[in-house]
């Protein structure tokens, strides 16, 4: 727990022990308010150390369970709270004195404490060798005062019971602040606790978000390399290094950024065209790309290759599967603070056992926008009249 915390802890304890306290003296009315409170300044000076001595031991006890940190706390503040009480003593035994005095005043006697500490009241007296002349008044000159003790001094028993008197008081001052102390200390534990989940869920989620972004990758490497194959089999040289070129440049832009951070909308649609480019020296007859993003989307951000899955599924299960042109198309649109993209063809649909397949590529964009977003997001996929439609709904994010 911050050093800063815990000495404002003391503070507030004992500044409200000060404000307490001179608003009970004022109450009762004790006088001499004026000298009381540089004094009991001083005794709350003293109890801030000592509590700040009381805190040294206690962090030591920080990782042990409860109970040993109770008991810790109830063991330690009775030596903690006697230099306390002790310095109470020493500052306020003069107005004490004082007090007395004002008493004796105000009885109309003197009242003092001889020399060897004991309370003694001096009573005025007839001289015993002055005449008496009846009912004569005593005479100023004839007047003696006596001197009796009323209170004897104190024992060194009786100190040691006074200061513990005030001890006890300044211990449960301490205790209080202990469990104060282990309060905070608990929250402080829990936040710890919560901030490394978090840091703990983030690094899952990472790797979670790495393992599927890696996903797609292979698959797509299987299938260009198919490819390059089929070609260089079939002497077609140029397009086989046509190809080449282009996949060159689309793993430099794909790998370029991190597994885990989103990219700009405009830079995802540019890698998807050159997906479609190296796709098109296979079908260059028969796919058609289109692109439709609006200037205003260009900034939005979208996880890295999100849209790759959803492309290749159009190629493999559209285009490839007839031998008329087909038209994929990748649509990004706005609609009420949420980013719309859509992933489209004009083939025939799904066909028969092909579900595994394209299962697979849903399922990975679907995982991979969870881990981002987590349920704030909508994936809808399914036949459309003349095709078939992927559409992606998620919050519109823009500049990261």
């Amino acid at each position: 727990m911050p050093f800063r915390t815990v000495l404002l802890s003391m503070v507030v304890l004992w500044a409200a022990y000060f404000t307490i306290t001179t608003i009970r003296a004022s109450v009762i009315g004790f006088e001499m308010q004026t000298e009381m409170l540089w004094r009991r300044g001083a005794v709350v000076s003293v109890g801030i150390a000592m509590t700040m001595v009381l805190w040294l031991v206690l962090r030591l006890f920080d990782a042990r369970p409860l109970w040993m940190k109770v008991a810790a706390g109830l063991i330690v503040a009775v030596p903690v709270s006697i230099p306390i009480a002790q310095t109470n003593q020493w500052m306020f035994q003069d107005i004490q004195k004082k007090e007395e005095e004002r008493m004796g005043r105000e009885a109309g006697i003197n009242m003092r404490r001889d020399d060897a500490g004991n309370l003694m009241v001096d009573i005025p007296t007839r001289s015993p060798i002055s005449p008496r002349d009846g009912d004569d008044p005593l005479a100023e000159e004839d007047q003696v005062a006596e001197s009796y003790i009323i209170a004897p001094a104190p024992t060194s028993h009786e100190k040691w019971m006074m200061v513990i008197d005030v001890a006890l008081g300044r211990y449960f001052l301490l205790i209080a602040w202990a469990s104060l102390y282990f309060a905070l200390l608990a929250v402080a534990e829990v936040r710890l606790a919560e901030r490394r989940a978090g840091e703990f869920r983030e690094a899952a989620k990472a790797a979670e978000l790495r393992s599927l972004r890696y996903q797609v990758n292979p698959h797509f490497l299987f299938n260009t390399l198919n490819s390059l194959s089929a070609m260089v089999m079939t002497g077609k040289v140029d397009r086989a290094e046509r190809m080449i070129q282009t996949i060159s440049r689309f793993y430099r832009h794909s790998l370029a950024e991190d597994p885990t951070s989103d990219v700009a909308l405009e830079q995802e649609f540019d890698l998807q065209k050159l997906y479609l480019d190296i796709e098109a020296v296979r079908f260059p007859e028969r796919l058609v790309p289109r692109f439709d993003l609006p200037r205003s989307l260009e900034d939005a951000r979208v996880p890295g290759m999100i849209l790759q899955p959803l492309v290749e599924n159009s190629v493999k299960y559209a285009v490839s599967a007839v031998s008329r042109p087909v038209t994929v198309t990748i649509a990004a649109r706005e609609e009420f603070d949420r980013l719309v993209i859509t992933v489209s063809d004009d083939g025939p649909g799904i066909p028969a056992g092909a579900d595994h397949g394209f299962g697979i590529g849903l399922a990975n964009v679907r995982d991979r926008l969870e881990a981002r977003f987590g349920t704030d997001v909508v994936l809808s996929s399914g036949p459309v009249e003349g095709g078939y439609k992927t559409e992606i709904r998620i919050p519109l994010t823009r500049n990261g």
